[in-house]
């Protein structure tokens, strides 16, 4: 569904859908997320009018709101649409918010209160929405836990992503996507002692030359990238730059590498594993003549391009 966690909210009629939605979407926008509600309604509606589950919705903040019913689809879009055919609608957000398709191929939180039932067995939710003493086996949150349920949601955005109904892991379908220039730095720092330092200043390892080796290294390890992480899409990337640098005072390599492609999705894993892998090769060049070679600080430092938007790392100059 367009690699966009999506999260459903069942009950029956009358437990409070709409509201806790209504909660959830100005909590997760104060955390700076785009939002998509999405509502099935199995009776005829009026669009967008005071008091109705699609103003309250804009009203709350989302940045985008469908209705679909057997009759018509707000948006104004005069036809019965199915869930899928629904949430595709909802791009450029960062979460979808859904309130009913109890049945829906996608992670569900249960919702009941006293006097009703779930509708399901508590072990079918990722989590339970409740003012009651149930026994569930999963995290379970009150109707005034908003900011906890925010958490939960935030915290496992991925999971919500990459798992299917049945828990299994799956690649993110990334098709719907329009390619984008998409772009990452990472870097890495590999701590010697100076004995080891002064080898591979003067190129004086019987391997050879420590960084020119390390340097190709990580040019091979962001093409291959999709061989060595589960979830990654393999990407035809435009190029893929590495440079090591000697710190006297730190006693250490210093490794940046940046990759680029024009893509559906970003390139993040490539540079900060074309980092890695030349910090593993540093360490391989080098163990012949010290085993204690600490490789630390591997890390995103900035990167552009796709829907959530461009970020860059407040370096630690100490």
């Amino acid at each position: 569904m367009n690699g966009i966690p999506v999260i459903g909210f069942s009950a029956y009629s009358g437990t409070g859908k709409t509201t806790l939605i209504e909660k959830l979407i100005v909590s997760l926008k104060t955390r700076g997320l785009r939002v998509a509600a999405v509502k099935h309604d199995v009776h005829g509606f009026e669009i967008d009018r005071p008091g109705k589950d699609s103003r309250r919705f804009s009203d709350a903040g989302a940045d985008i709101s469908i209705i679909s019913s057997p009759d018509q689809t707000a948006l104004v879009d005069r036809r019965s649409l199915d869930f899928n055919a629904a949430v595709s609608l909802a791009r450029d957000v960062d979460v979808v918010l859904v309130e009913g398709f109890k049945h829906g191929d996608f992670t569900h939180i249960g919702m009941s209160r006293s006097g009703s039932k779930l509708p399901g067995p508590p072990d079918s939710f990722a989590a339970i929405v409740t003012d009651e003493d149930i026994d569930c086996g999963c995290p379970k949150f009150t109707f005034d836990d908003i900011d906890a349920l925010t958490e939960f949601i935030m915290t496992n955005m991925n999971d919500f992503t990459h798992f299917d109904a049945d828990g299994r892991a799956r690649m993110v379908d990334v098709g719907d996507k329009e390619p984008t220039l998409r772009t990452a730095v990472a870097a890495a720092r590999v701590l010697v002692n100076r004995e080891t330092f002064q080898l591979i200043l003067s190129g004086g390892m019987k391997k050879g030359d420590v960084l020119a080796t390390a340097q190709i290294a990580g040019v091979m390890g962001a093409k291959r990238t999709s061989e060595l992480i589960p979830m990654c899409h393999t990407l035809q990337i435009n190029g893929a730059k590495l440079d090591l640098k000697l710190d006297s005072f730190r006693c250490s390599v210093e490794i940046t590498a940046g990759v680029n492609c024009h893509g559906r999705t970003g390139v993040e894993m490539e540079a900060l594993t074309a980092a890695s892998v030349a910090a593993l090769t540093v360490y391989d060049m080098c163990k012949a003549v010290q085993k204690d070679i600490v490789i630390t600080d591997i890390r995103l430092l900035k990167k552009t391009g796709g829907v959530h938007g461009d970020y860059l790392r407040k370096e630690d100059e100490s």
